[in-house]
């Protein structure tokens, strides 16, 4: 094996692929801890569901821009300007919720697949696990595509 200047290295005798048998051995979790691991997932995944940051009901919580003034735009500009930074938050925090719901769900689908192996999933397990990975990316590339188009992330009214 070779280092970065070419010289020879001398790796120690239980190092096996770049890790120590020893190391490798404190990087096993036991079916015990993942499951309640898993557990816990769950536990916070149910409490974001009943919560008031539930990806639904954040996004529920829309107001109408005659809410905050009946005039035209000329009429009263600051009322305006508050309604559209209301829906741009509105709508990032709405994503926001909706990313943190889907991670934390392929999170406990991971532990299951590290504990059992991924192959060892039910195949409606593994469509969930990479139909989440694709709508996550979804959701950061339209976050992308935005902050682009309005030249990043500054407050504009």
């Amino acid at each position: 094996m070779y280092g970065e200047t070419g010289r020879s290295v001398v790796l120690p005798s239980d190092m096996v692929g770049g890790v120590s048998a020893t190391r490798a051995a404190n990087l096993e979790a036991s079916g015990e801890a993942l499951d309640k691991f898993v557990g816990q997932v769950d536990k916070v995944l149910s409490a974001l569901e009943g919560s008031a940051g539930n990806p639904a009901k954040v996004g529920a919580q829309t107001i109408r821009a005659t809410s905050l003034t009946s005039g035209g735009e000329s009429e009263f500009p600051e009322a305006h300007g508050l309604y559209k930074q209301y829906t741009r938050v509105h709508h990032e925090l709405t994503n926001l919720s909706k990313s943190l719901h889907l991670q934390i769900e392929a999170i406990g689908i991971a532990v299951t697949g590290a504990h059992r192996g991924f192959d060892n999933l039910e195949e409606e397990q593994r469509q969930r696990f990479w139909a989440i990975q694709t709508e996550i990316s979804q959701l950061q590339s339209k976050k992308g595509d935005k902050q682009h188009a309005s030249g990043g992330t500054e407050m504009k009214a």
